[in-house]
């Protein structure tokens, strides 16, 4: 009976300090070598860590091996504890997230992503703007200080371009691909930028993500912690959209801490969400695979099939080729993916081991008006041969649009066989509609 009572006051001892948190658990340590006991607990250790640093291992911020939860814990806090560790949580997994799903579907890009920086390092930096970075963006760059995909080496710079973390798109000539910049490449080119645009004397913009191809500049305004991406006239008149909903950029205020959210952490968390959804993935083109942005999944891609031929249909906003004061404010490129599935194409009861495409009829509407009705022969100048079993035929085009949203809708005409051997008579090929939206979150 006292052994059991003694394992019921230890219960009960060790739920309190548990309840106590880190900071008193630490200091009731001191009070008596009972309390000590239960106050070093390597249980009661492994659960703060888990609730305040979503650790499961004893390693320290660098992936070093730590000898106790208790000793892992105290290091953490030491690297971190200026912050609330509720940011500090969520930075970490978000880097996390996209490093495993990285190393998962697109290994080449986690050896760009580099170590975080220091306290030291973010003070330099605000020195050299004149301003203080928002709180969640200095955690962000303490876990991960962006990406490292310039070099001095023609080559090297080829090979890196297409490994933009946020990914692109590519129509006719325009292709886009976007980076996470480094601290180090922030300030300079924030200052660069800053004089080409023309910012107000005052402003805190810092530029934090950019394509290396066609320019494509993301900004984050350090006052109201908006991320912004420049559009066609970003050049002339500083004409920027705003990437995140407007509503979710407020504090948002806990037990312990006044926790200002800004738009960078929100914005990662949302791509992450995306790609391990499945919405966006990787896509080989020109030789080189990259992050494509033309959504894969419903609602945001649309399909239909007819006869055996399944076409695939989503579209991207293009903001830094739209013009929010010209006729035709928005700027959408668009992704036609078709195939013939493995049955083939069966038309009025027969099978046919190929088709090809002769003409398309597009019907382009911008709110309920349409805005333009397409008819010609071929696709970007080509006459797709289909043929079971072998993948998707792909191109991307484009359309402006006086007001979002819109939609496009459509069929293209197919001929069984080929065209230069026709073997049954030619059919529509519905494109189910696909939106153009002005979307909340813009990449």
């Amino acid at each position: 009976m006292a052994m059991g009572l003694e394992g019921l006051e230890d219960l009960i001892l060790e739920t309190i300090v548990s309840n106590l948190g880190p900071k008193h658990a630490a200091m009731l340590a001191c009070v008596s070598t009972r309390l000590k006991g239960a106050a070093v607990a390597e249980n009661l250790w492994r659960r703060f860590c888990a609730e305040d640093f979503d650790l499961c291992d004893r390693l320290d911020p660098d992936g070093n091996p730590c000898p106790s939860f208790k000793e892992t814990y105290k290091i953490w806090f030491e690297s971190f504890g200026m912050y609330p560790l509720p940011f500090v949580k969520r930075a970490k997994n978000c880097w996390n997230s996209l490093r495993n799903w990285m190393a998962e579907n697109f290994p080449e890009v986690n050896d760009t992503l580099k170590k975080g920086v220091s306290e030291t390092q973010i003070k330099s930096a605000e020195e050299a703007l004149g301003f203080k970075l928002p709180m969640p963006t200095k955690v962000l760059y303490r876990f991960c200080n962006g990406q490292q995909t310039v070099s001095d080496n023609p080559s090297e710079s080829r090979r890196l371009a297409p490994l933009g973390i946020i990914g692109g798109y590519e129509f006719y000539n325009h292709l886009v691909n976007v980076h996470i910049l480094s601290l180090e490449q922030i300030v300079p080119e924030t200052i660069e930028v800053a004089k080409e645009v023309g910012f107000p004397e005052g402003s805190k913009f810092i530029l934090v993500a950019a394509s290396l191809y066609v320019e494509k500049f993301f900004f984050l305004n350090c006052a109201n912690g908006q991320l912004y991406v420049g559009t066609k006239n970003l050049m002339s008149d500083g004409e920027m959209m705003p990437c995140v909903p407007q509503a979710l950029i407020r504090p948002t205020v806990d037990a312990n801490h006044d926790m200002p959210q800004d738009a960078l952490l929100l914005w990662l968390e949302e791509h992450c969400r995306r790609l391990q959804s499945g919405m966006i993935r990787t896509r080989v083109s020109r030789k080189s695979r990259s992050i494509c942005l033309y959504p894969e999944e419903p609602p945001s891609c649309s399909l239909a099939i007819t006869n055996g031929v399944q076409v695939r249909a989503s579209s991207v906003l293009v903001p830094e080729a739209s013009d929010l004061t010209g006729p035709e404010k928005y700027f959408y490129s668009y992704s036609i993916r078709m195939s013939l599935l493995p049955e083939g194409c069966i038309l009025d009861g027969m099978y046919f081991s190929s088709c090809q495409l002769y003409s398309r009829h597009w019907i382009i509407r911008s709110r309920d008006t349409v805005v333009s009705d397409v008819q010609g022969e071929a696709v970007i100048g080509k006459f797709p041969l289909l043929f079971p079993n072998e993948g998707e035929f792909v191109y991307e085009s484009c359309t402006p649009l006086p007001e979002a949203p819109g939609s496009v809708e459509g069929s293209f005409t197919f001929v069984p066989g080929r065209l230069s051997k026709r073997e049954g008579r030619q059919f529509d090929v519905k494109v189910a509609p696909f939106v153009l939206v002005a979307p909340e979150y813009i990449f």
